[in-house]
């Protein structure tokens, strides 16, 4: 059953990716059914199945419905009043501030939140808890090219343009992302594209759903892409192809930047990417013989420890080119989470403040203490990035505030993040199910989802968008504005945090207003009348900006940056331990940790569990079949899935989606090395062997394999590993696979 019915049917938005596709919400029967809207321009009515079964998230069989503290007499979390958690987590928080000071508290956000809940997040940890420790799971999402953005154009957006301009382009080079499965909606715009006679280069280790619609499939072994561009950009100077006209007239640091391309000359870019000379000279010719050019890129280049020069060198390809600030031209970030881009602009990043601000700037930090009422000078300074802030739980963090975020899924180096989780002294939950991280805390506060509460979300575009409640939530349930009213009372905060959505839209406004993310002219009506008003936006009569940098960049001498990079190696290279690259990513019927999307059964059986995906040849030297159990085993720890064996996967390169939890487990294995710039993990690349399971009785995994985390065998019987599989030329060095 869900709480209690509108009647009407309500326009709202999906509440998975950054696309924020529009539908409408229809009453039936006890529940809602999802109906196209095809009046909203991003998806024009179409759905992909975790869209279409939204709905089934908000029955009672699935999300929680009353709050729930852990009892020391039981050690386990039952059911208790809202008075009685709310007291808990006060006291658990102040408590830990009193003892140990302020900086012991931290709180962790989520890039599912509305801008109202970030707003307050941020808010509620900087002025009742005073704390520096903030940060959200978005820094796992689009920081890399959040920070090459503002490094090239001082600004950061997603997409500097809407998506309606992708069609119209020349052509589009699609790097590390894989929309047929991330955003089946928008593959709409690249099959629009080719109908248009424009060309799609897609750069991918794997022969994805996205790659067979390329022109060109190019297959780099991952942790290369920086190569890559390079290479590319190298072609294009060599070539003669670049736009001199537009070098001198619109950007600067040119010299420099070519020089570091010249040095990646494409014999050398094949060796270290494993993509042919010949490839690289097609995709060059490609992309330098349309009118017009886009680069887009997700997490693939993105999620490396190398992440912010990686989109930075794919960026001075663009221009170099002359794709940059003029009209079917740029480059792009596709966001993921469903407010990625929003969650970081007002509050939630450990650096930032609303409206984009600097935290360390004193005329920001000024501004938004004037709006909020407090001497700027109370304002703790930048905190810990977000792996930084969970690898510090339990030692200098002692309690921790997390809303709608999941790490012991989706953080690097899962095992380690969840023994420190479980070291806290004190852990709060608001979620709206039980997820892996909320069954471990001491307090779960049950709130309100999508299509329960009010709020706006930006989309990748920068698109500011309404989503409407369309149904009343259960009696036991609360909004997240509702619960960091009630905590920030209890700690002595009786005004400031407000509980109307609109009231704290119109406050992020004022706090906004002047800043690179300047929302001040967009309002509730204006959202609902326009389908969405594109920031900056910095008064009510302004149009709003879909399309940026046509007159200048947002530098104070208004030209793009070229920045001078090098490729250099991941974070972890291959040996002959451990002679595999793991990447990872998502599948279609499954969402990010998996905390909603594993809960809707149409999507389990679509996507049932983990897999690790293997070449043939990486299959035969191991001696499995598809469907059997294979262990992959990395520096920090050990996960087992069945094998799934295609030919679109590089020989030395095995694939894992990271949205379950238990024994297949992705993040279990993965890489902590951080960006130096964005403080973004290395998901993509790490070295792994693989090891055949098989089922028999005798003794645990193989000898001298200490993983932080080793899944219990069955009853009666211990998967006894099979050799590992070790390196030489077929397995750490093949040729790429499935190239255009």
């Amino acid at each position: 059953m869900l709480g209690g019915m509108l009647t009407a049917t309500t326009a709202t938005h999906c509440p998975y990716c950054a696309l924020q596709c529009g539908m409408n919400l229809r009453p039936v029967g006890d529940g809602v059914e999802v109906v196209e809207r095809t009046d909203f321009p991003v998806n024009r009515g179409a759905l992909c199945g975790k869209g279409r079964t939204a709905p089934a998230v908000l029955s009672s069989r699935v999300r929680l419905d009353g709050p729930l503290v852990r009892r020391p007499a039981t050690g386990r979390l039952e059911p208790a009043t809202w008075e009685e958690a709310l007291r808990t987590v006060a006291d658990g928080l102040r408590g830990t501030r009193e003892e140990y000071g302020a900086d012991a508290v931290g709180v962790f956000g989520g890039g599912g939140l509305t801008n109202e809940k970030a707003y307050t997040l941020g808010k509620f940890a900087r002025l009742v808890l005073g704390t520096s420790q903030i940060d959200y799971n978005g820094r796992f999402c689009m920081s890399s090219a959040a920070a090459a953005h503002q490094r090239a154009f001082g600004l950061d957006r997603g997409l500097p343009f809407p998506l309606e301009d992708i069609p119209r382009t020349g052509c589009v080079i699609l790097v590390g992302s894989n929309l047929a499965e991330t955003m089946p909606p928008a593959l709409r715009y690249l099959t629009e594209l080719k109908a248009n006679g424009g060309r799609l280069i897609v750069v991918d280790p794997r022969r994805t759903r996205t790659a067979e619609q390329a022109d060109l499939h190019l297959a780099p072994r991952p942790g290369t892409d920086l190569a890559l561009a390079l290479g590319l950009l190298h072609l294009v100077v060599a070539e003669g192809r670049t736009d001199e006209e537009f070098i001198e007239s619109r950007t600067t640091g040119w010299a420099e930047a070519r020089a570091a391309a010249m040095s990646h000359w494409p014999a050398q870019v094949e060796r270290i990417t494993g993509v042919p000379v010949p490839q690289l000279r097609e995709a060059a010719a490609m992309f330098c013989d349309a009118p017009e050019g886009m680069v887009l890129t997700a997490r693939g280049p993105e999620q490396q420890s190398k992440g912010t020069d990686t989109v930075g060198a794919w960026i001075n390809l663009c221009l170099a080119t002359g794709r940059a600030g003029r009209p079917l031209s740029g480059y792009g970030c596709l966001t993921g989470q469903g407010n990625g881009q929003g969650g970081r602009e007002h509050g939630q990043k450990a650096d930032q403040l609303p409206g984009y601000r600097k935290l360390d700037d004193p005329a920001a930090r000024a501004h938004v203490a004037g709006v909020w009422g407090v001497d700027p000078n109370t304002l703790p300074g930048p905190g810990r990035s977000a792996y930084e802030l969970l690898d510090a739980l339990g030692t200098d963090i002692k309690a921790l505030l997390l809303m709608g975020s999941n790490p012991v899924v989706s953080a690097p180096r899962a095992a380690h993040i969840q023994e420190r989780i479980e070291s806290l002294d004190f852990l709060a939950v608001a979620d709206v199910v039980l997820s892996e991280t909320a069954a471990l805390a001491d307090v779960v506060l049950p709130v309100t989802q999508w299509a329960e509460e009010t709020g706006t979300l930006t989309n990748l575009e920068g698109r500011v968008l309404l989503r409407r409640r369309a149904v009343d939530p259960p009696e036991g349930v609360r909004t997240d504005l509702e619960v960091l009213n009630a905590l920030a009372a209890l700690l002595g905060w009786e005004k400031g945090f407000a509980t109307d959505p609109e009231e704290v839209f119109d406050e992020l406004r004022r706090a906004s207003a002047g800043g690179p993310a300047d929302y001040a002219g967009i309002s509730y009506r204006r959202i609902a009348e326009e389908d969405g008003v594109f920031w900056p936006c910095p008064e009510p009569g302004h149009p709003g900006t879909p399309r940026l940098f046509l007159e200048r960049f947002a530098t104070p001498d208004g030209r793009a940056r070229f920045v001078p990079v090098t490729h250099r190696a991941a974070g972890e290279e291959t040996d002959a331990a451990y002679p595999v690259v793991l990447t990872t990513g998502r599948v279609v019927s499954q969402y990010q940790s998996g905390a909603q999307t594993r809960r809707v059964d149409e999507l389990n059986a679509a996507a049932p569990g983990p897999f690790v995906e293997l070449h043939p040849r990486l299959a035969g030297r191991l001696g499995v079949a598809e469907g059997e159990p294979v262990a992959v085993v990395s520096r920090r720890g050990r996960a087992v899935a069945p094998a799934r064996i295609t030919t679109g996967i590089r020989p030395d390169t095995v694939f894992m989606p990271f949205h379950w939890a238990g024994e297949g487990r992705a993040n279990t294995l993965t890489n902590p090395a951080l960006d130096p710039t964005s403080r973004m993990p290395e998901f993509k690349v790490c070295a792994v062997r693989l090891e055949a399971v098989r089922p028999q009785a005798g003794p645990a995994p193989q000898a001298g394999v200490v993983p932080e985390e080793d899944p219990a065998p069955r009853a009666g019987t211990a998967p006894q590993a099979a050799p590992p599989v070790g390196g030489g030329p077929a397995v750490s060095g093949g040729p790429a696979v499935g190239g255009g």
